[in-house]
């Protein structure tokens, strides 16, 4: 077989060669806008379904414990506590996770996760005094909700970008259908078996969706190459940056407050435990018709406007039909409409943060994320609890239902700031650029 003569053989000058491997880097950090991203979208959406969703139906657990004499020295601040540090421990640990990612990447922090939220549930169900319920039910779930979930909430958004609101919407739906399933079979087990394995059962089901879940999800590190710092305290003296944190913490205390209540107001109303958990169930099968919507709609309509559109409806409906529902009927309607759009944070907080900073700065700016929605994730249903007013049946949370509307009314307002001021700025960049090309004229 003969050989082609060297002489004839094409080679590119240094220069292009140079050229050339800097488009083939550059073209190798690009999402591929699918592909394997979608396994990791399966994988994120069965994640968040068996981390918020478990979480979710603590709603279950705290109108059973509000109801039943279980501890004794417990008292209703005591559940409002352990459900925030449920939340508030889950993103408390976001420099741990991050730190982990950076060491050994996304799995290793993930694997303790899917350990510690079963052996805290397993605890649990050995718990005779409150305190017991502090450690495992609020520290150790919340612990493996974090280790979990927040390693892995930095993966998606690396996969796709026309599509990213769109796949991140996908995800969240995970925490409604996880928090339906979770709430019906919770209340099915407190009925038919009780506390203690009721907590058993979950910690199973847990343990080994989240490890298949964990199993499959793939990050692109090595292609995009991020920043793994825990922090940069250098993007709290970015202007949107403290905007969107604004947001996040502000809608946090109405979110938790709204989350956790709707079920023992069901209760307050003079609804059975049955129909309190049908309450929460129906909140997350609205998540999950909800948040993929707000995925699509935000690829096609903008992020921060259908973010802050969404949060600001939010808000009225709580004035206009939670307020108002005295009526069962119109307590399902308002937990289905307002299920899907009351998580908006979880549906865009990913592609949001990726907008404002880019990828490369997208894991120190997610963990600054989460733990400014630390203390409102830990206090808010404790707020509402004390602003509640047992004995005036459906006046006993009034004013955690005005605390809730406010909460998302002035969260709304910090997003439309953010939309102007960055619509005012790409304004600015497309002037300057036109100014520019007429200077070369």
């Amino acid at each position: 077989m003969s050989r082609a003569p060297l002489e004839n053989v094409t080679t590119l000058p240094s220069g292009e060669h140079s050229q050339q491997a800097e488009f083939i880097v550059a073209t190798s950090q690009l999402p591929p806008d699918g592909g394997y991203g979608w396994v990791c979208v399966l994988a994120q959406f069965l994640i968040n379904g068996f981390t918020w969703g478990v979480a979710a139906s603590y709603s279950v657990y705290l109108a059973y414990f509000l109801s039943h004499d279980l501890f004794t020295e417990a008292k209703p601040i005591d559940y409002a506590f352990i459900g925030g540090f449920n939340f508030a421990f889950a993103l408390l640990v976001a420099p741990l996770a991050t730190l982990l990612m950076r060491l050994y990447d996304v799995q290793a922090p993930m694997l303790l996760g899917v350990i510690s939220l079963p052996a805290g549930f397993i605890a649990a169900s050995f718990s005779t005094r409150v305190w017991h319920l502090y450690l495992s039910l609020g520290v150790c779930v919340g612990l493996g909700i974090g280790l979990i979930y927040i390693p892995a909430t930095s993966v998606v958004p690396q996969w796709f970008t026309k599509r990213r609101s769109l796949a991140s919407g996908i995800c969240a739906a995970g925490s409604g259908i996880g928090g339906l399933i979770v709430c019906f079979s919770t209340q099915a087990m407190l009925d038919s078996l009780g506390l203690v394995w009721s907590f058993r059962i979950t910690a199973v089901v847990v343990f080994f969706v989240n490890l298949a879940a964990t199993l499959l999800i793939r990050s692109r590190n090595k292609e995009i190459e991020p920043d793994q710092r825990m922090f940069n305290f250098h993007l709290l003296g970015n202007y949107h940056v403290q905007l969107f944190l604004g947001w996040s913490i502000i809608l946090m205390f109405g979110y938790i407050t709204l989350m956790f209540s709707l079920s023992d107001y069901a209760v307050a109303i003079g609804r059975s435990d049955r129909d309190s958990a049908t309450v929460a169930a129906i909140l997350n099968l609205g998540a999950a018709l909800g948040r993929p919507v707000i995925g699509y709609i935000s690829d096609r309509y903008g992020r921060l406007e259908v973010a802050g559109i969404l949060t600001f409806t939010c808000g009225i409906l709580v004035f206009a039909m939670w307020i108002p529902a005295t009526e069962y009927a119109i307590l399902v309607a308002f937990s289905l409409i307002s299920g899907a759009i009351l998580g908006v944070f979880w549906a865009v907080a990913a592609p949001l943060a990726a907008d404002i900073v880019g990828l490369k700065e997208l894991p120190a700016f997610l963990s600054l994320t989460w733990l400014s929605v630390v203390l409102p994730s830990a206090v808010a249903e404790v707020i509402a609890l004390e602003l509640r007013r047992p004995g005036h049946g459906a006046r006993s949370y009034l004013y955690p239902q005005i605390f809730t509307g406010i909460s998302y009314v002035l969260s709304s307002i910090l997003l439309f700031e953010l939309w102007r001021s960055r619509r005012k700025a790409a304004n600015l960049g497309r002037l300057g650029s036109w100014q520019s090309e007429l200077g070369t004229i």
